[in-house]
């Protein structure tokens, strides 16, 4: 089966969506990244979607389903990338993607992610500042 990789750094997770979505490949995703969240403690999703050139409501309904799921386990989500006619697709769909943030690109992105790991006391390696681990 075709998995789409999630990498972890820092308190974040980043997804890279390099090929065509397909609905049981969309339901993957949600399902291995909502796993990640809840494995990892992540508090920033950052998925880049520049090679998407369609997206259909299905699509469309999976980030936002992804986007609420995140925010459940307490994670910030923020899609990079969207290309214009996908935006317009989108809005032609009815499809707020309310709960989600955007950015142009990935380094701004980023930079809203680090925002939120900043105001909530976690450095750059994904742990808590000040806090002591075993």
């Amino acid at each position: 089966m075709d998995r789409i990789p999630i990498l972890k750094l820092g308190g974040a997770l980043i997804v890279t969506i390099q090929v065509d979505m397909h609905d049981r490949l969309a339901v993957t995703l949600e399902e291995d990244l909502t796993a990640m969240i809840a494995r990892t403690g992540a508090r920033g999703v950052l998925i880049e979607i520049s090679a998407l050139e369609i997206v259909d409501s299905f699509i469309g309904r999976m980030l936002d389903n992804i986007a609420a799921v995140s925010r459940v386990l307490d994670a910030d989500t923020v899609v990079v990338g969207m290309r214009p006619a996908v935006a317009i697709t989108l809005v032609e769909l009815g499809l707020t993607l309310a709960g989600i943030k955007t950015a142009l690109n990935v380094e701004r992105g980023m930079a809203m992610i680090q925002e939120r790991l900043a105001e909530d006391g976690v450095d750059g390696r994904g742990s808590a500042r000040g806090r002591y681990e075993d």
